[in-house]
């Protein structure tokens, strides 16, 4: 492997910049290893989402669990990937890669933080909404109660709008040097683990569906009766690292 000095330092043949900036790529593995360690750990989080694992139960339930639970991951890797590549490729067109933009880069952060924790902080107050008899079902519910194929995709769509999570993952990649072959593989991974409580059970259900059914009936019930709780955690771990990560950026 050759490499050749430029005017920010040596970079390997062939990673050119773009945007008008010196953008060389990860130059080592340990860089690498950072952005896809940050990378996949918001998307960690942005996986632990109450209502589309209740959605995984309900379709491993139905008359044609296989097929319901596919097309439902179908629509949410949809969702994932074409919001995914919008919010990288704006994060990218600002320009914030670039080394003189250091400051908007993580003043970005440090608004996302903020942001997640304003959200976390705002549910914790409210608190969870008490259970009624006559509450009506929400637009999720009374989708997910029709067999069409096309409404378990659209509750997929709808389930993996982008969190504080996913997007603090998706900057992690747009805001870093990296080579397209590592923004490539480091979406392909935040896409694989964001959606990773659909095709988890699915797997397991091929596998041993009665077992599956019956553990997973009982994980649900628990997880949904501590939703509001997971959420808030959730947004306060999300924004907690987000400032401290933006903060520290702009103050050295």
């Amino acid at each position: 492997m050759q490499v050749r000095a430029t005017a920010c330092g040596p970079a390997v043949l062939g990673i050119q910049c773009q945007l008008g900036a010196c953008t060389q790529g990860i130059r080592t593995r340990g860089d690498a290893g950072s952005v896809l360690g940050q990378a996949a750990g918001f998307a960690v989080l942005a996986a632990l989402s109450p209502p589309a694992l209740l959605a995984v139960a309900v379709y491993l339930s139905s008359a044609n669990p296989r097929r319901s639970v596919l097309i439902y991951l179908a629509g949410a890797v949809t969702m994932t990937v074409i919001l995914g590549i919008a919010i990288l490729l704006a994060i990218r067109a600002g320009g914030l890669l670039r080394p003189s933009q250091r400051q908007p880069r993580y003043g970005l952060r440090l608004g996302l933080g903020v942001v997640a924790l304003g959200a976390g902080i705002f549910l914790a107050r409210r608190g969870p909404r008490p259970a009624t008899p006559d509450r009506k079902p929400g637009l999720i519910a009374r989708i997910m109660a029709h067999p069409a194929p096309l409404a378990a995709f659209a509750v997929g769509m709808l389930l993996f709008a982008p969190s504080a999570a996913f997007v603090a993952a998706v900057q992690t990649i747009a805001t870093a040097r990296a080579s397209v072959a590592l923004i490539v593989l480091a979406m392909a991974i935040v896409v694989v683990i964001d959606v990773m409580f659909i095709w988890l059970p699915l797997i397991l259900y091929l596998t041993v569906p009665q077992a599956t059914t019956r553990n997973l009936k009982a994980i649900n019930a628990g997880i949904q009766a501590r939703a509001h709780l997971i959420i808030v955690v959730v947004l306060a771990i999300v924004g907690i690292l987000l400032v401290v990560d933006g903060a520290t950026g702009l103050a050295t």
